[in-house]
């Protein structure tokens, strides 16, 4: 395992939680699922949400 894959991933939230019509937080651009399983996600599902999020921001939303 590579020092990148130990390395803690940092929470998006900024701490504006309020969910748009697409379940999507209009602050974080994570689902509704993402917020509540981040805790459990391990650091390869959390980047992935990360990438996610950026696709979001481009205004890409992928289910």
């Amino acid at each position: 395992m590579t020092k990148q894959e130990n390395k803690p991933v940092p929470n998006p939230c900024v701490g504006v939680c309020a969910l748009d019509e697409n379940d999507l937080c209009i602050a974080c651009q994570r689902s509704g699922i993402e917020i509540a399983e981040w805790g459990v996600y391990s650091n390869d599902e959390k980047r992935a949400v990360w990438e996610k999020i950026k696709l979001r921001e481009q205004g890409q939303l992928p289910e």
